[in-house]
């Protein structure tokens, strides 16, 4: 098969930071699987005492390797791993793998950061800019680099309602040398005090700081063949390289596990809204097809401005927080999971301060009760705890759940339709098909075996169906419980208080 793609990729050396997190992964075993790549590359940091060898023997044996490994037991022995760290001067990378690094890599894949959205500024900045500056100076070294991309967000502009692919520098408070000049000359104190001025209309740290990292791209990465990627919120896969895996508790999937979980009862959302979701294998594709791209337009052009890819859903196939919902909702009624602790309902509301008011019952008064019952078995309390997580994590999805935003996908659109057949199926990532009803249920199932460790067998269906039903019942007697001591302390309240008036 002739593809422009495939014949791009061969042989290339590619380097990759961001490669043990959810969408590096995935770029990694796509790359192996479907390309002829020679070596890849990928920065791996130590963690919690373990040594980078260590966290990389762990890696190689996730699940998401196993159909690759079944097709080629020898695939991954092109990874290297380059011991450094993003937060770190120069990358943490040494001196020998700098060298080896500028001596070899073709294409460059730039994907690490920190998605946390409230982190504190001074933590943000230095991954999710300053490290854009030192990977940019690294790519100058680079002698044979054909490609880079910066993986940045769709919401890096969220200020406006209507997102173009182009840069925004208007918005900023404040250019991103002077930003990274003051948090380098003052102390972690004062730069944290100055944080609101300088974040302005941005919703959080995480947005404010990527659209710096764009800003960086756009100003020191001139006569690079650069470009930005953006993709929506990340959810698990829908195809490949096996249907619903997904990587850990992060944002919107942390949500769906814990109503799923029966654990979270109320959702601060606005359910009109469209979600702007995307299957994760999908934005793979997308990251490794713009590779090429901006390879092409750079060889035309070297001094034009970077290329911008959005990845959205399709403005013909859009689906909302209340379509999300309840097909996740269905799913998990059809085929319950065994493992939950609640008959899993919720509600929904879009008013922060109703659900300011609303966890206090929902979750907080429970949460006490079962943190007593834990503190009497000998067990250490953890429900008060993980609810709190909860709630700062429902707040911090608001300014994306709250309204619809508006994405141009014209290059993506033109990348897509300049793919030959052959490799629109290798690479598919038309949003305009997908069938939201069949993703859904494969992204329940995967939250079911890849988080929840519950495989979904006959049995396991049959047992979480047993566990629903009793937990049903409990449910709806408790409810009724608690309806009438309420109606009671009404009744006995407006007795009390009529012969006094």
């Amino acid at each position: 098969m002739t593809s422009e793609i495939i014949s791009f990729y061969k042989d290339k050396t590619v380097f990759i930071t961001g490669g043990t997190g959810l969408l590096g992964k995935v770029v990694v075993e796509k790359l192996l699987r479907a390309t002829d790549v020679k070596r890849i590359y990928f920065l791996v940091r130590t963690k919690r005492g373990e040594k980078m060898e260590a966290r990389f023997e762990s890696w190689k044996k996730d699940q998401v390797f196993e159909v690759l490994l079944n097709k080629n037991p020898l695939a991954l022995e092109k990874m290297t791993p380059i011991s450094g760290d993003c937060c770190a001067p120069d990358l943490g990378i040494s001196e020998t793998d700098r060298r080896i690094l500028a001596a070899e890599v073709q294409v460059l894949i730039h994907g690490a950061a920190s998605v946390r959205f409230e982190e504190p500024l001074e933590h943000a900045v230095v991954i999710n800019t300053r490290a854009v500056r030192l990977i940019t100076q690294l790519a100058k070294e680079m002698r044979l680099l054909e490609s880079f991309v910066h993986v940045s967000t769709a919401f890096s502009n969220c200020v406006v309602d209507q997102i173009q692919e182009r840069f925004y520098p208007e918005h900023l408070s404040c250019p991103v040398d002077k930003v990274l000049d003051m948090h380098n000359s003052v102390s972690s104190e004062t730069f944290e005090k100055m944080a609101p001025a300088l974040i302005g209309k941005f919703p959080n740290t995480y947005t404010y700081t990527k659209a710096l990292g764009e800003q960086v791209i756009q100003e020191e990465a001139k006569g690079l063949p650069v470009g930005i990627f953006r993709p929506a919120i990340i959810l698990s896969t829908f195809k490949e390289p096996v249907q619903g895996w997904v990587d850990g508790l992060q944002g919107l999937i942390a949500m769906i596990f814990a109503t799923a979980y029966g654990f979270v009862h109320l959702l601060l959302v606005n359910l009109k809204v469209n979600a702007p979701i995307v299957p994760v294998d999908y934005c793979v594709n997308v990251a490794i097809a713009s590779a090429v791209q901006i390879a092409k337009i750079s060889k035309q052009n070297k001094n034009g401005p970077p290329p911008i890819y959005a990845f959205t859903p399709s403005e013909s196939n859009l689906v909302t927080y209340e379509d999300l919902a309840g097909l996740c909702y269905q799913n998990g009624l059809e085929v319950p999971n065994a493992k939950m602790i609640w008959y899993p309902f919720t509600h929904c509301t879009r008013c922060p301060y109703l659900y300011n008011i609303g966890i206090l019952f929902y979750h907080m008064l429970p949460g006490y009760l079962l943190d007593i019952v834990l503190r009497l078995k000998g067990q250490k309390p953890m429900m008060i705890k993980s609810y709190h997580k909860v709630h700062e994590g429902m707040r911090s999805l608001l300014p994306f759940s709250r309204k619809t935003f508006t994405m141009d996908m014209k290059n993506t659109n033109e990348m897509w339709q300049s793919m030959s057949p052959e490799e629109k199926e290798m690479f598919n990532f038309d949003m305009s098909t997908l069938n939201w009803k069949e993703y859904f249920t494969c992204l329940m199932d995967g939250i079911r075996l890849y988080l929840f460790k519950d495989l979904r067998t006959p049995d396991s269906v049959a047992e979480g169906k047993r566990i629903l039903k009793r937990f049903y019942v409990l449910d709806r007697i408790l409810k009724t419980v608690l309806v009438t001591l309420f109606g009671g302390f009404i009744w006995l309240l407006i007795t009390n208080l009529v012969p006094l008036l």
